[in-house]
């Protein structure tokens, strides 16, 4: 076991112990693990990525967690730098104002709140705002901009001041973090006690079903501790005195699924989304640990075609740059050996992450720009979600002779 991590050994849904082993990703840094050039040579510590089924609820977890502030104090991602990020979260508080009807200036709580992108327009909206996230300087730079940000983790104690202090919250939301938590009855626990008796907690994280269906395999590394499906978090949240009102799939991340619950008292209805994608889940045999064994066999079959693309291009004497540096990158390139031998530099949009190196590997990271002052011959597109919109703002790579290549959901050589 490494250090700063510890085996979990019962599922953090039900506490059931029936947990079985399904799938082995190389192990790999933390995914954001970034080093300055001092660094670079330095061996970083590797954790494993194993997945565990519940025999007794169908959660799929990783089997390692490992210290949350190792992860999170120095976080380096912020949603502000993806126009698409931003645009689906404008789109994101309309859908919850509109939807739910919030009291005008209700607070709204954002758990994991990032650079307060979202928050910022639920304040635009008319709403009290507080942002809570662990990610010292991102938090500090939000308060500075406006969107008050408590830097620390949630917990019920938190909860318990926030509702002394500020009243009860009208929304709260977590978004792409409900995955990270290890103690997530605690915190459903703090969530339940800070909502209004009418209030909506409402979170998107990655969906399993996405992540199966499009072999995704990716999105597992050390900060998504859990792989969500409904029919686990349905009846955990009952559990938990919260009830699960609505759910639906969304776009981002590859695929992710957006969910609300409500207080059990509350009087808001349950919708028929929630049992259509139950009964989805069990037609893809999620509730089955057998399907997770042959997601495996799905993986290796396309690092055998894309190291073989990739060897035969280099092979021909020929650069290969990559395109985004996203947390998904360190688990891609480490299971599929993409070290500096293949990648001769990343290039990613992110200041934060420009003049780094990345986690374990060890690729330099640099400014887009590089990418028509080096002239590589190909962009290995690590940042697979956003590959329409980067050729779309980069055909001036193509048109001078450059191509690009889709890792996932298929390998793709564009054009």
């Amino acid at each position: 076991m490494a250090e700063n991590s510890f085996r979990r050994v019962r599922c953090r849904l039900c506490d059931g112990n029936r947990l079985t082993p399904v799938l082995s990703l190389t192990p790999t840094p933390p995914a954001n693990a970034f080093v300055p050039a001092s660094a670079v040579g330095v061996p970083q510590a590797l954790f494993p990525l194993d997945l565990d089924f519940c025999e007794t609820c169908a959660h799929v977890q990783l089997g390692e967690v490992v210290d949350p502030r190792l992860l999170f104090e120095h976080y380096v991602y912020v949603s502000g730098t993806s126009p698409l990020f931003v645009a689906h979260f404008e789109r994101y508080c309309r859908w919850v104002m509109e939807r739910y009807t919030p009291a005008a200036g209700g607070l709204v709580v954002d758990i994991g709140s990032n650079d307060g992108t979202l928050l910022g327009f639920f304040q635009q909206a008319g709403m009290r705002v507080l942002g809570i996230d662990p990610a010292i300087a991102i938090s500090q730079e939000a308060t500075r901009r406006g969107i008050e940000t408590l830097t620390g983790f949630f917990s019920p104690g938190l909860a318990r001041e926030i509702g002394l202090g500020r009243g009860k919250a009208e929304v709260i939301t977590a978004n792409n973090v409900f995955a990270h938590i290890d103690d997530l009855a605690a915190i459903v626990a703090g969530i339940r006690d800070l909502l209004t008796p009418e209030g909506v907690f409402v979170f998107e994280v990655s969906y399993l079903l996405d992540v199966y269906q499009g072999t995704l395999f990716d999105t597992i590394y050390a900060e998504h501790l859990s792989y969500h499906t409904v029919k686990p978090l349905r009846r955990f949240f009952a559990a938990l005195g919260l009830t699960l009102i609505h759910c639906e799939r969304v776009d981002s991340h590859g695929g992710s699924l957006r969910g609300v619950a409500r207080l059990a008292t509350g009087s808001r209805p349950i919708d028929a989304s929630v049992e259509a994608l139950v009964a989805l889940e069990e037609a893809s045999g999620l509730d089955r640990a057998a399907t997770f064994i042959d997601f495996g066999a799905r993986i290796d079959a396309i690092r055998q075609e894309l190291t073989g693309l990739l060897k035969g291009i280099k092979a021909a004497g020929k650069r290969i740059a990559a395109f985004g540096a996203p947390a998904k990158a360190t688990t891609l390139m480490f299971h599929f050996g993409l070290g500096p031998d293949i990648i001769d530099f990343i290039v990613d949009d992110s200041p934060l992450k420009q003049g780094l190196f990345s986690p374990g590997l060890h690729v330099p990271v640099l400014p887009s720009q590089t990418l028509y002052e080096q002239r590589p011959d190909y962009v290995l597109i690590l940042a697979w979600n956003f590959a329409g919109p980067i050729m779309k703002n980069h055909e001036a790579f193509r048109a001078g002779g450059g191509r690009f290549i889709v890792p996932l959901p298929k390998v793709t050589l564009d054009p």
